[in-house]
Order: structure tokens, then sequence, then C-alpha cells
């Protein structure tokens, strides 16, 4: 293994591969009485920084090695955790640190999510994976046929999945609390989210050296080779470049689809199809590299027992683009005078559910949901879940095989919105978008030579 290549393939997942319901294999543990050895991949800006406090804080997890990029960001983390060993490049570090670590998180940008995810499961570790699990909808389905033959302990960061407000929506949606469900909206309006995300688009035909101590080819990864450009790629701005990020959809989308995809029980999509920006469909240039900075992304699903035999609509609203009025309206019946900016509203033929981001759910009409028993919970840590998971503990909610495919209706959403008004028929089973066969582009990614990992 060496900086230009990584050896190892891994087992490209089969076609006939059945989204949910795969059984999990038999755990790989640690010793009970000892402490797991931890890495961090990652451990700048909020998201990094953040992910080291919350492993650290577990009092039988030890951080035994670091990596990231950027050496201000190692820096800056080894003073938090001295004794670890420091790496800037992921590859090295899995080679060199052997059976010595038992765990990892990849907190990353979005591209390099499935390449360190998927060579660490193939190296026997236990892995964290920040939220989309992966870039392309052809990566979740290898990570999680990976995963589900490895015996390893997974887990997305879905941090707000283990908070007692979403595992008691889910609660309430799996014991029909609002009857057969035909319609969720989601949406994420957050104030000023739109001016952050904005970009001009394109890329610069110029660009300029690397701040020194950041590595750049490094930073790029699978992705294609570009020079570095101060202020548009890192630390913040990656999300909105579709070489790296996956746009508002699939940075926000495994947060507010969890409870609901848990909750009713949802497979893959049958279809979907997006509305987007306007200005951004017009302009052929920054279509070609940027996200838009508002979409309605729309999924039909197959009906269920959570539908009464009906399909299910689910729509997502970012950017400018609202949840309908008549969807506000019944939040604004309930008491509510502004419509959350993150939140899912479940549609039932009982009554509704409303999940505004980070609280609980509610009833609607209240009134009539008065005497309904409210599931009691204890809170909990989504990082101390994985940890005690490790341990042989209870198995954590959020593993790949079950939020990989999740993932993959949300990232359908984005190829979606690169054909903007077109319905693609999606078949699961063949992966395959059957009625506009160039879609199929947008569905995987080739990646960079010299950085070819199992098989993409």
């Amino acid at each position: 293994m060496n900086r230009r290549h990584f050896l190892g393939v891994s087992t490209a997942a089969g076609a006939s591969y059945v989204l949910g319901g795969c059984a999990l294999s038999p755990r790989r543990r640690v010793s009970p009485n000892g402490k797991i050895s931890h890495a961090c991949i990652g451990v700048g800006g909020l998201m990094g920084g953040g992910d080291l406090e919350s492993f650290r804080s577990h009092p039988k997890l030890e951080i035994t090695a670091i990596c990231d990029v950027d050496r201000a960001h190692l820096e800056k983390a080894a003073t938090i955790v001295p004794a670890a060993r420091r790496y800037s490049d992921w590859r090295e570090m899995l080679a060199k640190e052997g059976d010595r670590i038992d765990s990892l998180n990849v907190t990353v940008p979005d591209h390099m999510h499935a390449p360190i995810a998927l060579s660490a499961v193939r190296a026997g570790k236990h892995v964290y994976c920040q939220k989309p699990l992966c870039h392309d909808v052809a990566e979740c389905r290898a990570l999680a046929e990976a995963a589900r033959s490895s015996g390893l302990v997974t887990q997305l960061g879905t941090q707000f999945a283990a908070g007692v407000g979403d595992r008691m929506a889910v609660q309430l949606l799996r014991s029909r609390a609002i009857g057969p469900v035909h319609r969720v909206v989601l949406c994420s309006n957050r104030p000023n989210a739109v001016a952050n995300y904005r970009l001009a688009g394109p890329r610069p035909s110029l660009g300029e050296a690397a701040p020194a101590g950041l590595e750049w080819d490094l930073w790029l990864g699978t992705a294609p080779e570009r020079p570095y450009a101060a202020r548009l790629y890192h630390p913040a701005k990656w999300r909105s470049w579709q070489d790296f990020g996956t746009g508002w959809s699939g940075d926000i989308g495994c947060h507010l689809f969890d409870a609901v995809w848990k909750g009713l029980g949802l497979t893959a999509p049958r279809s979907v199809t997006a509305r987007v920006q306007e200005s951004w469909r017009q302009d052929p240039a920054r279509r070609a590299d940027t996200w838009p900075q508002s979409n309605h992304i729309t999924w039909v699903f197959p009906p269920s027992a959570s539908t009464g035999g009906r399909d299910l609509t689910v729509e997502w609203f970012d950017g400018e683009f609202f949840p309908p009025e008549e969807i506000q309206a019944i939040a604004r019946a309930g008491g509510f005078t502004r419509y959350p900016a993150e939140a899912a509203m479940v549609i039932g033929a009982e009554g509704s559910l409303l999940l505004p981001h980070q609280s609980g759910p509610v009833l609607l009409p209240k009134e009539r949901f008065e005497a309904t028993a409210r599931p009691r919970l204890q809170p909990r840590s989504h990082f101390h879940h994985f940890v005690d998971a490790c341990f042989g503990g209870e198995m954590v909610e959020s593993h790949f095989l079950q939020t990989a495919p999740m993932t993959e209706a949300i990232l359908l959403g984005t190829v979606a919105v690169r054909m903007p008004g077109t319905v693609l028929q999606w078949d699961a089973s063949n992966m395959t978008v059957t009625n506009v066969p160039k879609a199929g582009v947008y569905l995987r990614r080739d990646y960079r030579n010299g950085w070819k990992v199992g098989g993409f």
C-alpha cells in the first residue's frame, strides 16, 4: 500500500441485492475487559472536532490514531489527544496501524466516505461514517454488502436518530398512531442556507498554490484532478460542488428521512422526479459543476402495511422551495405560529405527525390525540451506542444495512436533480433507471487513476 495505489478489491454487490431486511452477520467483538483502540479520520472543523470529542468521552475508548489532510487540523487535534499517532494519508494509517486499532470514524467530504469506509470494513474495523453514507448509489450498495458479510459494527452519523424525539416518532409511526399514511413532506428551509450555498459556477479556470500544510492531492482523493482555489472547496464550500458533495438534500436529508424511513418501514422507491431552481436549470456551466440552491424532490414508494396498501408520496423541499400551504396550515391549526424550518410532516388517515428537527413529535390535531400514550424512552448518545455495540452490546439502530437503502433513495433524488422534470422509474433489484438509461451515468463515479478502490 502506498500513496498512489491501494491494495485490495471489494466484493461488488450483486445485481439481485435486496434492499433492507438483510440479516446481520455475527459481530466481531473487542475484549470486554479492555478499551477500544479507535482512529479518527478527519478531525477538523465542527464535525471532525465534534466527533473526536464525542468518541473521546466514552470511558472505554481510547483514541490512538488521528488522520487529516490539513496539518492545522491535525495539530489542533493532537493537543486534545497528544498520545495519538498522526497521519495525513488514511491509506498509510490503515496499513501501519493494522491490528492496533479496532474501530474508526470517517468524518471527511462526501466523495471520500465510501472509499475509506469500504477499505476499513475490508480491514476488519468497526466503522462509524458521517452522513450521507456515500456519494453515489453504487457505493451504497457495495458498502452495505461488505458490511453484511463482515460481522462488524457500523453506524451512520445521523446522531439525532439516537435522540428521544426521533425514537419516539419511530415508535408512534410503527404503532400506526395516525392510521395508514399516504403522504410525507420533508423540508429544510434553514435561514441563510441559500446564501451560504450560493455559487455562481463554474469552477475557476486558473488555480493557485494550496496553502502550506494542506495535502491537496489527498484532499481530492477519488475526485477528478483540479487546481486548488481559495474559499471554494476546503474547508467549507465543498458541499456545493457535484464532485465532492451531494447538495443540500444529501447533507440534511439523512437526518430528516431517518425516523420516517424506520417508522414506516420503507424500502426502495419506484420513481423519483425533481423540480429545481430555475436560474441553475438555465445555466449549463453551473449545472455541470454545482448543485442548485433550491430543490423539490418527489419519490413514490410502493404500497406497504404502513400505507394501507396505497402508494406513498414523499416530498422534499429546500432553499426557497417551501412546503405547500395545505401542509403548513395543519401546523398552524395545531398552534405553530411559524412552520419549522426543518421538519418531517407525515399525513395519515386519522391525523398527522409533525417532527421538527432536533425536537419531539407532535400529533395533530392535538385534541384528537390527547389520550394517546407517548413512549417512555431514555436519552442516549449515538456515539456511545456504537462503542457499546462494539463490546457486544445492543445493536445500533443506524447500521449500514438499515441506512444504506435510505441513502440510496436520497441519492436517487440527486440523480433526479441533474435531470429536472424527468420522472425516473427505478428498478432497485437491478440498480437501473429503466426508462432513462442515460441516468445510469449518475449512479456510479469513475475514481481518479491511482485511487481505485473496490472496482470503482
